[in-house]
C-alpha cells in the first residue's frame, strides 16, 4: 500500500517522471504513465485530515466528458466512484436573454449517445482516485514543498525544503492555475480577469430535473447554470459580475434560490437549499501561457491553461492533457527519452488544436454574452435559434463538447 513519505528519509529521490501537484488532474497523471510502464513520483503537501462521515453535498461539481470517462475507466477509477452521488446528464438546453431570448437545446439522442456528460463531486473524484494511489504499482507518494527546480540535459531534479530532492527524466507541472513549476520555467502568460466570480451552491428542486443542465444567459447578471444531481437536486453555478456576486456572497442560500426563481421556476419548481451554509465563489479568468512545455517539463490541466467555465471543460481540457501525454510517451521511439524535447513537442502540438478552440469559444461566448446592448442582443439569440434549427452543426458542436 503506498503512503505518503517524507522526503527527509530519502535524500534523493530517483523516478522516471516526478508530478507536482495534489489535485484530480495530478493524481489521475500518476495513475496514467504508472499504467504505462514508468516509475513516478507524486510531490504534494501533506494529506489532509480524514473526512466527516456525513458530508452533505459538496458545492464543487465537474462536468466529466467522454473523455474523462474512458480515462478514468481505463485507469479503473471510474468504478470506484460513489454512482449514488453521480448524474448522467441527457439534455442541455440554453436559453438567451431579453423579450425575445434565442434558445439551443442537445439531447443525448440527437448525439447518438446514452449520455451527454456526467456531473459528479470533487469530493468524490478525489477519493476514488485516492484510494486507486494507495495500491498503484509505481507511484511513490511525497509530502513536501519544492523549493526549487534544476534542468540538465539529461535529467531534471525538483529541491524541497528539507534539503532532499527528486530527480527523473521528466516534470509534469500539474499544480494548478498558480503553477509553480511553470513560474521555474520562466514560461510567459497572458492574462485577463473577466470581472466575474462563480458563485456555486446546491439545491433541491421541486420538479424532477429529468437528467436535464440548464443555462440562461442573462446579459447584465451574468451566466447561471443549474446542473443535475442525482435526485431531485441541482448545483447551481452562477457565472456573476463581481459586484453582484460581492452582493450573492452577503445573501443567505434562501435569498439566491429567491433569485433563481425567474430562471428555474417554470422548470424545475421552487428551490429549497440543501445547505443553507454552503455557498462558495471563485475568480474567473482566462489564463493562456505561451508554452505546455520547457526542457525536461510538461504542462497539464490549470497548469497549461485556464478557461472560463460556461462550457464545463476546464477539467475536460486537463483530462485529455494527461491522455495525450501517457499516449506521447508510449508511442515514442525506444532511442528517446521521455524528456526529449521532440517527444515534448509532439505532445505540444497534439493538444494545440483543443486548447485553441476551446479557449476561443468560451471568451467568445463570454464576451458575447456579457454585453448588455439590444442589437447585440439580437443578434446573439438569433443565432441561437439559427443553430438549434441545424441539426448537423449542432451533431458536431456537440460531438466535441462530448470528446467524441
Amino acid at each position: 500500500m503506498n503512503k505518503p513519505t517524507s522526503p527527509a528519509a530519502l535524500r534523493v529521490i530517483e523516478s522516471d517522471i516526478c508530478i507536482v501537484g495534489n489535485g484530480a488532474i495530478a493524481k489521475t497523471a500518476a495513475l496514467g504513465l504508472a499504467q504505462a510502464g514508468l516509475s513516478v513520483t507524486l510531490l504534494g503537501p501533506p494529506p489532509p485530515m480524514p473526512p466527516a462521515a456525513d458530508q452533505g453535498w459538496d458545492a464543487r461539481v465537474y462536468a466529466l466528458n467522454h473523455t474523462a470517462h474512458r480515462l478514468l475507466s481505463s485507469l479503473r477509477v471510474w468504478d470506484a466512484l460513489d454512482h449514488a452521488r453521480v448524474a448522467p446528464v441527457g439534455a442541455m438546453i440554453v436559453q438567451g436573454d431579453g423579450p425575445r431570448a434565442g434558445g439551443l437545446a442537445f439531447d443525448a439522442y440527437g448525439a447518438h449517445a446514452n449520455t451527454l456528460t456526467w456531473i459528479l463531486e470533487d469530493r468524490n473524484l478525489n477519493q476514488a482516485l485516492d484510494a486507486a494511489l494507495r495500491f498503484a504499482q509505481n507511484v511513490k507518494m511525497v509530502s513536501g514543498r519544492a523549493t526549487g527546480l534544476l534542468r540538465a540535459a539529461d535529467s531534471a531534479s525538483v529541491h524541497l525544503d528539507d534539503g532532499s530532492s527528486i530527480r527523473a527524466a521528466l516534470v509534469v507541472g500539474a499544480d494548478g492555475a498558480q503553477s509553480w513549476v511553470r513560474g521555474q520555467c520562466d514560461i510567459g502568460l497572458d492574462y485577463r480577469s473577466y470581472n466575474q466570480r462563480a458563485v456555486v451552491s446546491n439545491f433541491e428542486c421541486e420538479r424532477p430535473h429529468h437528467g436535464a443542465a440548464y443555462q440562461w444567459f442573462t446579459g447584465a447578471d451574468g451566466i447561471v447554470a443549474l446542473l443535475p444531481l442525482p435526485g431531485n437536486k441541482v448545483s447551481l453555478v452562477w457565472s456573476a459580475p463581481e459586484q453582484l456576486a460581492d452582493t450573492l456572497r452577503a445573501e443567505s442560500a434562501q435569498q439566491i434560490a429567491d433569485r433563481l426563481a425567474i430562471y428555474a421556476r417554470e422548470k424545475l419548481g421552487a428551490l429549497t437549499p440543501l445547505q443553507p451554509e454552503l455557498v462558495r465563489d471563485f475568480p474567473l479568468r482566462l489564463m493562456r501561457p505561451h508554452s505546455m512545455i520547457a526542457p525536461r517539463v510538461a504542462l497539464v490541466g490549470d497548469a497549461a491553461h485556464v478557461v472560463h467555465p460556461l462550457a464545463g471543460h476546464g477539467m475536460n481540457l486537463g483530462f485529455a492533457d494527461v491522455a495525450q501525454l501517457v499516449r506521447t510517451l508510449s508511442e515514442r521511439e525506444p532511442h528517446r527519452s521521455i524528456g526529449d524535447d521532440r517527444v515534448l513537442a509532439r505532445y505540444e502540438r497534439a493538444r494545440k488544436e483543443d486548447v485553441l478552440l476551446m479557449q476561443l469559444t468560451t471568451d467568445g461566448l463570454a464576451r458575447l454574452f456579457e454585453t448588455d446592448i439590444e442589437p447585440l442582443r439580437v443578434v446573439r439569440n438569433f443565432g441561437l435559434n439559427l443553430l438549434d434549427k441545424l441539426p448537423v452543426l449542432k451533431r458536431r458542436l456537440i460531438s466535441h463538447a462530448m470528446g467524441k
